[in-house]
């Protein structure tokens, strides 16, 4: 009976697969391997046992139902791994899991599983970021109100503000590739990483089998590979999820129906905003997306924990990590599909956007009222203490700012009525802002190619 969310909800198979029973076992069978194939490199191990090891080190042959049974009897999941693989490989047996620990196969077979995950990871942001810019692109010169806490601020376009977006997805790519090496690491030093089981050409022994998986080689572990690593891809995960948060958060707020800015696709022929309220258009995809956001970073609590392991290791992080990395991954890849899916069709509605700066009476303009008093000789306190006083006079009687600052002295003695008319055009206080949408997609096309 299904009961995690993930098994029957959340997540795309491709990236469950990774981190499922059959995508463990499968990375051990192949750690197993590639441990017998160094030891054949090294003159410890004939090519024929080698070759017979290779042939079972096949989920399809050593089962993950075999070591199932086997584990029920030893309790031990790793042993029961290389009974599986010496039950199938005849006399080559003896050779398997030569001088390992079992972390040396658990830690170096997740890192197989991060490195799967992370090249998927790269791919969802291309396609996230490539999104983004185009959105970007489109609404490069759309004209819309800012907002600062929560109230009127000034124009901005709809383009810069998913150009902020795209530039802060750059960089979580640019970390991605930073810590990459760093933490694609498995380990083979045995038991307390020393390699005293692994003989005088310990090191090179590790060498050979992590360059043949295509991890990275630590310079020292203990038992384990250290937890800092997991602890920095994990943290980027929840950053990437935070920031993912912040954008659809975004949406659902321009979505609400007193601002109607934007809106997620809706399918008006079949599609269902509640049981009760037929005319609802609800950012569902939005909201489901925040929900498991929040369930990424409440990993980060226990990805810390698990570091603090006794001595040269614990067992104390084995049960958590198993949430924790199949979690976050599948959880963060699942946010990240959604929110392409919501901006790739976003909805953006300009005559909302231009009605809810008309309906601000001018006072968005206030800022560019003032520095204009500025430029012709009026000292920037008085500018500032003028187009307050008109701003309030505007908000009590109900007026156009415009007609207020028209029947201000300081103002009309300043400005023609032509003059004053071009000043609370909105499109005249936009700065360089298609610049800076201009160079944001450029930079992050250029970084994700």
């Amino acid at each position: 009976m299904p009961l995690c969310p993930l098994d029957y909800r959340y997540g795309r198979d491709s990236v469950k697969e990774i981190w499922s029973d059959n995508g463990r076992h499968s990375r051990q069978l192949e750690v197993e391997r590639a441990l017998v194939w160094a030891h054949k490199e090294l003159g410890r191990v004939s090519q024929s046992d080698y070759d017979a090891v290779a042939a079972i080190a096949d989920p399809a042959i050593v089962t993950k139902e075999r070591v199932d049974e086997i584990e029920n009897e030893t309790r031990h999941d790793i042993m029961a791994l290389t009974k599986a693989m010496a039950e199938k490989s005849g006399d080559a047996g003896w050779c398997i899991h030569l001088g390992a620990t079992s972390n040396d196969i658990v830690d170096t077979a997740v890192a197989l599983q991060m490195r799967d995950s992370i090249e998927m990871q790269f791919s969802c942001l291309k396609k996230l970021i490539t999104t983004m810019a185009n959105l970007a692109e489109r609404e490069r010169d759309t004209v819309c109100l800012g907002r600062t806490h929560g109230q009127a601020a000034v124009p901005i376009t709809f383009g810069l503000k998913v150009a902020v977006w795209v530039d802060e997805f750059r960089r979580h790519y640019i970390r991605l590739s930073e810590i990459t090496p760093r933490v694609i690491v498995g380990k083979f030093l045995g038991a307390v990483g020393t390699g005293a089981a692994q003989g005088e050409n310990a090191r090179e022994l590790q060498s050979l089998i992590l360059n043949h998986l295509g991890l990275g080689v630590p310079l020292v572990t203990t038992q384990v590979v250290g937890r800092d690593r997991y602890i920095e891809w994990v943290s980027w995960m929840a950053n990437v999820a935070t920031s993912i948060e912040k954008i659809l958060q975004e949406i659902r707020n321009l979505q609400r129906s007193e601002i109607a800015e934007v809106a997620e696709e809706f399918d008006v022929e079949k599609q269902v905003g509640s049981s009760t309220m037929a005319h609802k258009r609800n950012p569902i995809t939005a909201e489901n997306a925040c929900g498991l956001a929040r369930i990424v970073r409440s990993m980060m609590i226990p990805t810390w924990e698990n570091a603090l392991l006794w001595h040269e290791r614990d067992l104390a992080n084995s049960s958590a990590e198993r949430f924790t990395l199949s979690h976050s991954v599948v959880l963060l890849d699942d946010v990240m599909m959604k929110c392409d899916r919501v901006l790739s069709k976003l909805v953006v509605d300009k005559n909302n956007m231009k009605r809810n700066i008309d309906n601000q009476n001018g006072l968005v303009m206030a800022e560019k009222l003032m520095l204009a008093l500025v430029d012709n000789g009026i000292p920037r306190d008085e500018a500032h203490e003028v187009l307050r006083s008109a701003s309030m006079e505007s908000v009590s009687k109900g007026m156009h700012l415009q007609d207020v600052c028209s029947m201000t002295p300081t103002i009309s003695s300043t400005f023609d009525a032509d003059t004053l008319n071009d000043l609370f055009d909105p499109k005249s206080h936009l700065g360089v802002s298609g610049e800076l949408v201009d160079d944001a997609v450029l930079l992050a096309r250029n970084t994700i190619q």
